[in-house]
């Protein structure tokens, strides 16, 4: 997963599938597009005007956890 931001256009894009693929673009508001990729999987997040959405003050630095599951 990869997370952009970018503060001279206020654009956060988080890429949650990094395989190269085809992807359809699907506005679910004004200001935040999905990216579908094969099998109706969402492959990236975009965010206008991100600043307005998001507390990238806590997005950033991201800070994340792997849970152990047992086998």
């Amino acid at each position: 997963m990869n997370i952009l931001y970018n503060d001279n256009t206020d654009l956060l894009y988080m890429r949650l599938d990094d395989r190269r693929q085809d992807v359809i673009n699907r506005r679910v508001s004004d200001d935040i597009v999905v990216d579908i990729g094969k099998d109706e999987k969402v492959i990236g997040i975009e965010i206008l005007d991100a600043s307005k959405h998001v507390s990238l003050e806590q997005l950033f630095p991201i800070k994340y956890a792997v849970s152990k599951i047992a086998v």
